[in-house]
């Protein structure tokens, strides 16, 4: 846990296509977080659309960040495009470099791993990109909070808040955690038992597959690109 009389800088990346519950539940969490100041870093200051047409508008720009102590990639359909992108990849190798956490939400744990930051590490992301991580290097974990020293990683989207409750905890004590969790009415009942692929009938969880199927081929065609820039070997096919 970090001292409370320690000022944190916390930031997340905005990009176009993120899914925007990916940094908009943890957003809930993190600018509640006490002692801190929490802004959003985009490409340019200037807004950009969810993937389903939201607008989101930045702070600032990623050259005008500071150095953080936390830093959160969400993820989402965008991630795609970003994968090759030496400024923004650039961006979070500097960043995680300094910062006493790094919080990874869903697709964007594939955005670390294309910044060569997840070799060995203990990880979750999207159940449909799970079985990417092995590209980059990562042990693949199917749960959805995991921590791996300083390290947080949430799984699909609304994982994002249980991992970011996560790491308040670590940062500010249970207490405080406890407190952001009770003030967001935090306590989820959900209509039907299927937010994961062992829950949800096996109709539903086929339809889903073949909805996600033509992003994920392109993901792991990226991410075995990454993997041979990286030197690492991995399996001819890698089943999902």
């Amino acid at each position: 846990m970090i001292p409370h009389d320690t000022h944190l800088q916390i930031g997340s990346l905005l990009f176009e296509g993120i899914d925007q519950l990916d940094l908009t539940g943890p957003f809930e969490v993190l600018s509640r977080i006490p002692n801190a100041t929490y802004r959003i870093y985009g490409k340019a200051a200037t807004p950009v659309r969810d993937l389903k047409g939201l607008w989101l508008t930045p702070d600032a720009s990623l050259a005008d960040a500071p150095p953080l102590d936390v830093l959160h990639v969400p993820g989402g359909f965008g991630q795609q495009a970003l994968m090759g992108d030496t400024e923004v990849l650039g961006w979070i190798r500097q960043q995680a470099s300094g910062a006493c956490h790094i919080f990874s939400v869903c697709t964007g744990a594939l955005l670390c791993g294309a910044a060569g930051l997840l070799r060995g590490r203990r990880a979750t992301t999207h159940w449909a990109s799970l079985h990417l991580l092995p590209f980059f290097g990562a042990i693949p974990v199917n749960e959805r909070v995991v921590i791996d020293g300083a390290w947080v990683f949430a799984a699909g989207v609304t994982a994002g808040i249980d991992g970011a409750l996560r790491l308040a905890a670590e940062l500010r004590g249970d207490e405080a955690a406890q407190a952001i969790q009770l003030r967001l009415v935090y306590a989820p009942e959900p209509p039907f038992h299927c937010g994961t692929p062992e829950t949800a009938p096996p109709a539903i969880l086929q339809q889903e597959r073949q909805s996600l199927r033509a992003i994920t081929a392109r993901r792991e065609e990226t991410a075995r690109r990454v993997a041979a820039k990286l030197g690492i070997t991995v399996p001819v096919t890698i089943g999902d």
